[in-house]
């Protein structure tokens, strides 16, 4: 037999302390109850009063007290017996979001701007996952695995909190390179579900990204993506926070989102394109198509676990506080038929 708790918590607080609690308040009832009584009538007179009073008695109703104190102590530290061997299998589906880091996500035509709204949406999206692997990439003119695949939402929702803009140091947006690099850190199981959540503005800069799309889709990949931004187009702050982007001519640089490439990039591996709304709605589209996929075994290994017997110091401990209810504090005597005669 073994205990849920430590051995500590069950000897000291689960039944030592609540054993010296319970013979304390048993031992000082019982003295407030003598000095009831002398103080209310002398002991002659009390047995005349309260004939059958049985001292006996009541130290045998504090000790059932005390007793079903320890049983319950005892239940409380949860006894658990024996053990069986099952097995624990996780499902779900891999899913990488790809977060775009470049210059143009710190316009502003999503608040505060792309970059954070992509950040919050990516956050959602990891709270809405029950069992799902989930990793992270970041990309601008380069694509790395910021988070591998993995079932610590906590760290994943960490590493993305820390993404900045110029994360990588290398300018542009090489869309093609950040689905490769997805295809490559989900090439390990061939038999697993998997889906990309891209967050763009799609401002693809003359990467083949129709290629990688489609060597995706031959991977089993099925890409989804998000558009950050607005079609009209919208300045891109400089890092010092002071007057806009500038082209060499001296104009100021507008980014617009490129829908028809995200468009294309989804239809290509049977996903599906949303733009980014602020009450999220697309995350919920999202997360029911990852839901449809076929789930896959994420881990499976044998484990040994106890049978719990709690029930029985429970049940115990309950019986003996019902007897020590039940039981009188006085013995009934019978009647002197003599005294009646008189």
């Amino acid at each position: 037999m073994r205990f849920s708790v430590s051995t500590y918590t069950l000897i000291v607080w689960l039944t030592t302390v609540p054993f010296v609690v319970a013979v304390i308040a048993v031992a000082v009832a019982r003295r407030r109850r003598a000095s009831a009584r002398r103080a209310f009538a002398e002991a002659a007179l009390m047995e005349q009063i309260a004939p059958g009073a049985s001292p006996a008695r009541q130290r045998l109703k504090g000790f059932l007290v005390v007793v079903a104190v320890l049983l319950l102590g005892l239940a409380a530290g949860r006894p658990q017996v024996g053990t069986k061997l099952g097995v624990v299998r996780r499902e779900g589906v891999d899913l990488l979001l790809a977060v775009d880091v470049s210059a143009s996500m710190r316009a502003r035509d999503l608040k505060p701007d792309r970059l954070e709204k992509a950040r919050r949406e990516a956050a959602s999206l990891i709270g809405m996952l029950d069992g799902d692997r989930v990793g992270l990439i970041t990309f601008a003119g380069e694509a790395f695995v910021q988070c591998p695949l993995t079932v610590d939402y906590g760290a994943a929702s960490m590493i993305l909190s820390a993404i900045e803009p110029g994360t990588i140091p290398t300018p542009g947006t090489a869309l093609a390179d950040a689905i490769r690099t997805a295809v490559k850190a989900m090439e390990t199981r061939p038999d697993r579900a998997k889906a990309l959540v891209i967050m763009t503005d799609g401002e693809d800069h003359g990467s083949d990204v129709m290629d990688a799309a489609r060597d995706a889709a031959e991977a089993g990949i099925t890409v989804f993506t998000i558009g950050m931004g607005s079609t009209a187009g919208e300045p891109i702050p400089e890092t010092a926070g002071e007057g806009y982007k500038r082209d060499r001519a001296g104009q100021i640089v507008m980014s617009k989102l490129n829908e028809s490439v995200l468009i294309d990039v989804a239809a290509a591996t049977g996903g599906r394109y949303f733009r980014a709304t602020d009450t999220e709605r697309e995350l919920a589209a999202i997360e029911e198509e990852i839901s449809a996929m076929q789930q896959g075994e994420l881990e499976s290994r044998m484990y040994a676990y106890y049978e719990e017997r709690f029930q029985v110091p429970l049940a115990l401990g309950l019986l003996v506080l019902a007897l020590e209810i039940f039981i009188p504090d006085a013995v009934r005597r019978r009647k002197d038929p003599r005294r009646r005669q008189g």
